[in-house]
């Protein structure tokens, strides 16, 4: 009986390939080392998309143009859907603003899509801090523009190449479990933005996308490097969780992680010498701790730092994953759609037998 769904083959995909014994991550043929390298968000969008989107067969150049475009469109839709945010956390906030998309706009939806999630983002983030939202500039890249949108300044572009490094990073991982959700409200035609807003809803529970943030307390927690083995003992001794350690899927290092690691190297991140100490000093002691399962760094350890070193607070972190891995649901919808067919898996009653009267 398999209850968690591991291993079972739910939908054939070309978009990305995960090979957790071998610590790989192929994003349409390009390792995801090499996409990090060479591409930005505009530029993974267009290799995710090819194939299923008229724009991306048009090439990376498209895809930048009409995100830009779209920005602005989503952009004039915010004095409707902010004011309804007022209140709410900003995962909270980006799904009520993302369901007020039209579905009218249905064949221009991965676009505007795609678009409206760093713009909504950036909005919700001012109006809680008492600051008026900052209009998106069309000619600007796609993480430029948002951490201008966010800051209300122009920022390095140091920092817009590092979270394009992010973003390209996570914008797809296989069949993991938001991409499920996207794909089965996909495979009923209810269309892109309700197959996005399921995605999202499901990077919002812990178990998904909500370990980030809680890197940077357990680092703060520590405090000092010279501190890292003995908390790290006491952690493990106590039962609890060393956050950004171990993955569902990988069985060795999380390639991601490694290229993180080196975007905030660049970055001289204030965080870098006590984060080493302390993967150094988890990873040797979940060795010895858990001999029968391996628990190395996963993505979320430098994910942290490297949000944190380009300005955005630690709330901010899951709907930024989203803004990520956007390219990759709205791919994964194209490509469900494109199959025609409805999942509907099956489940094993295991419940009373009814009794005949």
């Amino acid at each position: 009986m398999n209850i968690g769904l591991d291993g079972v083959v739910a939908a054939e995909t070309v978009l990305s390939h995960v090979d957790g014994a071998a610590g790989v991550l192929v994003l349409r043929g390009l390792p995801v080392e090499r996409a990090a390298a060479s591409l930005d968000f505009e530029g993974v969008t267009a290799l995710l998309w090819r194939g299923f989107h008229p724009l991306a067969d048009q090439g990376e150049a498209s895809i930048r143009q009409h995100l830009g475009r779209a920005r602005l469109a989503a952009w004039a839709l915010v004095p409707r859907l902010l004011p309804g945010t007022q209140g709410l956390t900003p995962v909270e906030g980006l799904r009520l603003m993302l369901s007020g998309l039209p579905d009218a706009m249905e064949e221009d939806a991965a676009i505007l899509v795609t678009a409206a999630v760093p713009v909504f983002i950036a909005a919700q983030h001012r109006q809680s801090q008492g600051l008026a939202p900052v209009a998106p500039d069309a000619s600007r890249g796609h993480a430029a523009d948002f951490l201008r949108m966010v800051t209300g300044d122009v920022v390095d572009a140091a920092l817009a190449r590092a979270l394009d490094t992010y973003l390209v990073t996570v914008s797809d991982h296989g069949l993991n479990a938001s991409t499920f959700a996207a794909r089965i409200v996909a495979s009923t035609r209810a269309g892109m933005v309700s197959s996005i807003v399921a995605g999202l809803c499901a990077l919002k529970g812990p178990l998904h996308g909500g370990a980030p943030g809680p890197v940077l307390d357990m680092l703060d927690a520590v405090g000092d490097a010279a501190h890292a083995g003995p908390w790290v003992a006491g952690e493990l001794v106590a039962g609890r969780r060393l956050m950004g350690f171990g993955h569902r899927i990988y069985r060795v290092r999380d390639p991601r992680a490694e290229v993180l690691k080196a975007a905030v190297r660049q970055l001289s991140s204030p965080r870098i010498q006590l984060a080493e100490q302390v993967e150094a000093a988890a990873i040797a002691a979940l060795r010895q701790h858990r001999p029968d399962r391996p628990l190395e760094t996963n993505v979320e350890f430098y994910t942290a730092l490297l949000l944190d070193a380009v300005g955005l607070p630690r709330d901010l972190f899951t709907p930024v994953f989203a803004m990520g891995r956007v390219a990759g649901w709205a791919a994964h919808v194209m490509e469900q759609e494109a199959t025609g067919r409805l999942m509907r898996p099956q489940s094993r009653y295991i419940g009373p037998v009814a009794v005949a009267a």
